[in-house]
């Protein structure tokens, strides 16, 4: 009887894509894949390390597989495991550490799933982290949406995150073999491509190229798709990348677009690339051009330094800036980074006050940007699940659409006219097929 292993994500949707790949290594190899929820006797974790409660998670994580079957064998991996591996080691029951560049080793690195005494350790320096690990997670119950890595590492150095020391420098996927494994994706049914990344818009500096460049390839590929790019740093989304998406039906409306702090002098801090009024001009920019354009934001409160009045510059930069959502991070210290040493430390009950004000923020900006695509009509890619009678989907701009559940609609885009708008969701009519050609 194959062995039964479950696996869980910890992080970013760039995890999530390497832990599919990872999951699909065990299929090669005769395993079952379960649900985490279920007993299993292997346990995978791909780890993050951006906040302290990602490491505290993990760690839960363990104690309760091990709770589900003691005689478990327990394997961590990720950034967690790159960075702290002795650590990770020392919690009890885990038998294999494993780092960024030995994740996609697994079955040449651990010859049994026998428990050990002692936890195994393989975790290479991160300036050896030079390889490409191979990665793309695909939806369990349709062919729908696929998260596709095309870039890994970064080359920046913001004095708050560990990425680069979990990851290593930035490199990509060769042009070409991104351009294989894209089209396969679309040969196979997928309707929507999520390209992800450490710094999606650093793509291609080693091959003399970059990703408008790759983008122009990708629309050009034949087929009934679309593109939407994970996140991408304001000081890489440029004109070219902008127009492209404005012009061609195949880019999604849609950019996630990292802040940080809308403190000139905490972004400095940061060691960010850009100026606050630099952020706000793409934006505006942005929103000209594409107007029915999403746009989500990445921001951190609490940094040392992020005095009241520092962070309510944050929040009223935001509350004027016309985005549609908000992602909210409290700072964490992390260990090897400059911010952990610098002054004006801000207490743990400030920093959860500012980021509920924030996601408060977020709720309001998110239903004022779906209120504003009342009577609109939205291309809608509906995903197969048919939960209560329903059926969801995300719009290009991506907004989340509901409707009746009817099976012919799963994995095609459809017109839908948005008639009903709620905080976190908005339902609509299925228009004429032809009226398609008209919408964002």
């Amino acid at each position: 009887m194959p062995q039964k292993v479950a696996l869980h994500t910890l992080g970013c949707k760039l995890n999530f894509s390497e832990t599919s790949t990872i999951g699909n290594q065990f299929l090669g190899k005769g395993f079952d894949i379960v649900d985490f929820k279920k007993k299993a006797d292997i346990y995978v974790f791909n780890t993050c390390t951006v906040t302290e409660n990602a490491e505290k998670e993990c760690r839960q994580l363990v104690r309760r597989a091990l709770r589900q079957n003691p005689d478990a064998f327990i394997v961590v991996t990720g950034c967690y495991a790159q960075l702290r591996p002795e650590e990770i080691s020392s919690i009890p029951g885990v038998d294999a550490v494993l780092g960024s560049k030995e994740k996609f080793e697994l079955f040449s690195l651990i010859k049994n799933f026998e428990k050990n005494e002692q936890s195994c350790i393989f975790v290479s320096p991160t300036d050896e982290l030079d390889n490409f690990g191979h990665a793309h997670s695909t939806d369990a119950d349709s062919r729908t949406r696929a998260y596709f890595k095309i870039q890994d590492g970064c080359d920046y150095k913001c004095s708050f995150c560990t990425i680069p020391l979990a990851r290593g420098k930035s490199r990509s996927l060769q042009p070409d073999q991104v351009l294989m494994e894209f089209t396969d994706l679309v040969d196979q049914g997928y309707k929507e491509i999520i390209l992800t990344g450490v710094n999606v818009g650093d793509y291609g500096n080693a091959f003399d190229t970059n990703l408008y460049n790759l983008l122009l390839k990708m629309v050009s590929v034949p087929g009934d798709f679309r593109i939407r790019i994970s996140s991408i740093e304001p000081n890489l989304l440029n004109d070219s990348i902008l127009a492209l998406t404005a012009d061609n039906e195949k880019m999604c409306n849609h950019f996630h677009v990292p802040l940080q702090s809308g403190s000139p002098k905490i972004l400095k801090l940061m060691q960010r690339r850009y100026k606050v009024e630099d952020y706000s001009r793409l934006i505006y920019k942005a929103k000209e051009r594409i107007p029915d354009l999403g746009i989500g934001v990445d921001v951190i409160v609490g940094f040392p330094g992020e005095t009241e009045e520092e962070f309510l510059k944050t929040y009223n930069f935001l509350k004027e800036l016309p985005v549609s959502y908000l992602h909210v991070f409290t700072y964490s210290e992390r260990p090897d980074t400059k911010a952990i040493s610098m002054d004006g430390s801000v207490e743990i009950f400030e920093r959860k006050k500012r980021n509920q004000m924030l996601r408060i923020l977020s709720e309001k900006k998110k239903h004022l940007f779906y209120k504003s695509m009342d009577g609109k009509i939205l291309k809608v890619l509906f995903e197969g699940q048919n939960k209560g009678g329903i059926i969801s989907g995300f719009s290009s701009n991506y907004i989340r659409v509901f409707n009746k559940f009817d099976d012919s609609l799963v994995n095609e885009f459809s017109a839908v006219k948005i008639k009903d708008i709620k905080s976190e969701m908005c339902t609509g009519e299925i228009v004429a097929a032809q009226d398609i050609e008209k919408v964002a």
